[in-house]
């Protein structure tokens, strides 16, 4: 999945050749589209346009190009916002190359978007990627009688392994000598175009299909076949995949614990022996706020990030092997009830990693309502942020045995309140569109796919994350130290009195001055409120010492509380500015900060006013 890494408004540079990738979901578009760019793509907010692109700006043989990634579409002539948006983008962008890109071994299925494109009268080229796959499966195809019949240059190339990219590169080249730069076109009347020719391009498409390409007489992906009897299995498909999910979550935390430790302790040494004694000549001031406002704060939120890319890099396996649109298939039934589909299940698993990649996933939704749903209930996945915490705290609070547990119920809290959230607002978000999801063969991913993959993703997270931390492990510090000729932290400092402003709304739920603190600057981000802590307590977050500090002060009872209410409330900033931009919908962003609000203190009040009249403490 590919994620904002700068929002800026971009539009079309005199000068410059466009280039555009077109092609069917599950073709490999992305893939292709990344190693061309190596990585150095953005997000463009075109003009006319509801959504936003994926662009790039390439060099090809000295010609400066601007390549850009439009939506996978099934029909040029299709009614779905994403058809919409290439239409508009083809009618309103002088565009001089079309890359068609197609799946070589459903080129059956896929052919006549090739035909539309060509209909239109642009330059084009196709590209049958996956030539691996075609081959693997006995697919025969002619390169040259296809090129023929089409009149459009044919190349056979595997993105996802590299193979043809140098000679696709200079296809795209050669394609654009052919016009000088600033010769775009636009196509006008591309509706009528189109309609004309919808019979002419049925009808062509048996003749070429029949001269250019060959089919096995039976098709040879017996070992998918043999996978989906077991993982679709109508009984043992959905236990199987909460087995694997299950697995996966304690590789990754078995792997990923043991590394943030190390790195926590790393830190902490580091803050101790090399940098308090290079500042101990400085002013006490400011030595504190750097040892115990940004380094402590900083390098806590740190550490996590082991963790979060070991996430991703499991994701990254269960996506591209194909098996995370099975579990879209088996769950499709079940969400549908909710007014939602199977992709809404698949994103809220990639949650639980960070929402705001996953809030950028919903662009896949065509509906507006299922989109605007699916938004309102992702926030509520446990992410890799809050786990943290609650790890924290329920190794402070309780027994391995029982903090597992409270873990464990803390999933299934997140899973109830997307489910109450969509139960309760599905009428208000209502969506018509029927699921069409094609289960791809069963893959492989290379590992430079998916290194390269969770790498982007850990750098995207802290590209979000690192200005907000910042802001928030200082403006912690600052409370906690202003003003001037008082204890930190305590009663007469900002934090103190900000903490008691909120009680009267925060005590009945067992939540006290020092923990408010924290919850206001986990608004910023959840990574906060346990760098948080660790400043407003003055204790180093990898040892025990904070722990104590929290049990001293903290019932059990109150440490729940503050798990529920943290789990639910307000989603960081970085996600509602996520839900804002996706959204485009500033009543709705307010309406889903408003909704978790709501939602958390309930859960939390009525678990506290409940333990404490069964007499726990």
């Amino acid at each position: 999945m590919t994620h904002c890494l700068d929002s800026a408004g971009v539009v079309p540079v005199s000068g410059q050749a466009m280039v555009t990738v077109v092609g069917m979901p599950n073709t490999g578009k992305s893939t292709l589209f990344s190693q061309l760019t190596a990585a150095h793509a953005h997000i463009g907010n075109w003009p006319g346009l509801t959504v936003d692109l994926l662009q790039a700006e390439l060099n090809l043989e000295g010609r400066r190009v601007q390549l850009v990634d439009l939506p996978g579409i099934y029909d040029l002539r299709g009614h779905s916002e994403d058809e919409a948006v290439v239409r508009r983008f083809l009618e309103s962008t002088p565009v001089d190359l079309v890359v068609i890109t197609l799946n070589a071994s459903q080129i059956d299925r896929q052919l006549r978007l090739a035909l539309q494109v060509r209909q239109l009268g642009l330059p084009a080229l196709v590209l049958l990627n996956m030539a691996d796959e075609a081959r693997r499966f006995g697919v025969g195809i002619d390169l040259d009688e296809l090129a023929r019949r089409l009149e459009l240059p044919v190349l056979l190339i595997s993105a996802k392994y590299r193979q043809g990219l140098a000679l696709a590169r200079h296809a795209i080249t050669k394609a654009l000598a052919a016009s000088p730069p600033g010769a775009g076109r636009m196509v006008l009347d591309l509706e009528a175009k189109l309609a004309a020719a919808d019979d002419d391009l049925a009808a062509a498409m048996g003749p070429i299909l029949q001269a250019a390409v060959t089919f096995p007489a039976q098709w040879r992906d017996a070992l998918t076949r043999r996978l989906d009897r077991w993982l679709l299995h109508p009984l043992l498909g959905l236990p199987i995949f909460f087995l694997v999910m299950a697995l996966m979550f304690q590789a990754i935390y078995a792997l990923g614990v043991p590394m943030q430790q190390a790195l926590s302790a790393l830190i902490d040494h580091f803050s101790r022996f090399v940098l308090a004694p290079a500042l101990a000549s400085w002013p006490p001031f400011l030595s504190a706020f750097i040892t115990d406002g940004l380094v402590l704060g900083i390098g806590t939120v740190s550490a996590f990030l082991p963790v979060i890319f070991l996430f991703f890099l499991a994701m990254g396996v269960v996506e591209d092997s194909g098996y995370l649109s099975r579990a879209a298939f088996l769950m499709d039934a079940f969400m549908e009830r909710l007014g939602l589909d199977g992709r809404s299940f698949v994103l809220s698993l990639m949650g639980f990693g960070c929402n705001v990649p996953a809030i950028l996933g919903t662009r896949v939704m065509r509906s507006s309502g299922l989109r605007l749903l699916s938004m309102l209930i992702i926030p509520f996945s446990l992410c890799s942020a809050r786990l943290n915490v609650f790890l924290f705290m329920a190794s402070v609070f309780f027994t391995p045995r029982q903090g597992a547990l409270v873990i464990f119920g803390l999933y299934l809290l997140s899973f109830g309140a997307a489910i109450l959230t969509a139960l309760l607002f599905k009428g208000r978000f209502a969506s018509e569109e029927s699921l069409v999801l094609e289960l791809p063969p069963y893959r492989l991913p290379t590992l430079p796919q998916i290194w390269g993959r969770a790498w982007a993703e850990v750098r995207h997270f802290w590209f979000w994350a690192r200005r907000f931390i910042l802001f928030g492990v200082v403006g912690i510090w600052l409370l906690n130290n202003l003003p001037f000729g008082v204890a930190p932290a305590s009663a007469q400092s900002l934090s103190g009195q900000l903490g008691e402003l909120l009680q009267p709304l925060l005590a009945p739920i067992g939540i006290n001055p020092r923990l408010t603190v924290a919850l206001v600057f986990g608004f910023i981000a959840k990574e906060i409120v346990l760098g948080g802590l660790a400043v407003i307590y003055g204790q180093t977050a990898s040892s025990s010492a904070l722990g104590h500090a929290l049990a001293s002060e903290v019932s059990w009872v109150q440490a729940v509380s503050f798990m529920l209410f943290t789990l639910l409330y307000t989603p960081c900033l970085s996600t509602v500015a996520v839900i804002r931009t996706e959204s485009k919908r500033l009543g709705f962003t307010l309406f889903s900060v408003l909704w978790s609000l709501v939602l958390a203190w309930l859960v939390s009040f009525c678990f506290y006013q409940l333990a404490w009249l069964v007499g726990w403490r």
